[in-house]
């Protein structure tokens, strides 16, 4: 039960970002955490200094806000490495508008591209599956998603649809750049 509540979700970041005078959502850095912790493995000194940058602070405000940047990133690198395959995008959560939750993809989607854009090393590209480079021309596409839509069934249906072929891209990602971390089984890969 304690795992649970320790669990950081996006509203939790948000708030240590608006106690830092931002507005912006966590979605767009938390793209750019995951694509980071899988192409470079990101370090927990350097990740404070790029959200800091983010915020336009020095440095965080205080030992609690620091702790939750830094859980932040090692929530989402337990998530990325765990055998259960049960990371999750840090998105806005049912308590937000579907339009909002959709901004909050598209800018995650934005972060997470930004870094794999960065990797120039062709070699490195040659040796992704023909499923990872697929998943990540999708989510190219993705950053260009229209987010001002209604509350209904349909665009919910399509969202979560979405939602989940980022998170199965993000995880593939990781899983192919880390060998062995997690142990999953060949039949458990995706199929298409």
């Amino acid at each position: 039960m304690s795992l649970i509540n320790e669990r950081q979700d996006f509203s939790d970041v948000a708030d240590v970002f608006l106690l830092h005078g931002s507005m912006q959502s966590p979605a767009f850095l938390d793209g750019r955490l995951c694509a980071l912790l899988a192409l470079r493995d990101i370090t927990a000194e350097n990740w404070l200094e790029e959200v800091c940058l983010s915020l336009g602070v020095e440095q965080p405000r205080d030992s609690p806000s620091a702790e939750r940047l830094l859980g932040w990133r090692r929530q989402t690198l337990d998530a990325l490495s765990a055998s259960d395959l049960n990371y999750a995008p840090l998105l806005p959560d049912e308590l937000f508008s579907l339009a909002e939750q959709a901004q909050g993809l598209k800018e995650w989607t934005l972060g997470f591209m930004e870094v794999v854009e960065e990797v120039t090393d062709e070699s490195l590209r040659e040796r992704w599956s023909q499923t990872l480079q697929e998943a990540i021309d999708d989510l190219a596409g993705l950053g260009q998603i229209e987010t001002d839509i209604d509350d209904s069934p349909e665009n919910e249906n399509d969202l979560f649809a979405l939602t989940e072929h980022v998170r199965m891209a993000a995880m593939l990602l990781y899983t192919e750049q880390h060998p062995g971390k997690p142990q999953v089984e060949q039949a458990d890969a995706p199929v298409h």
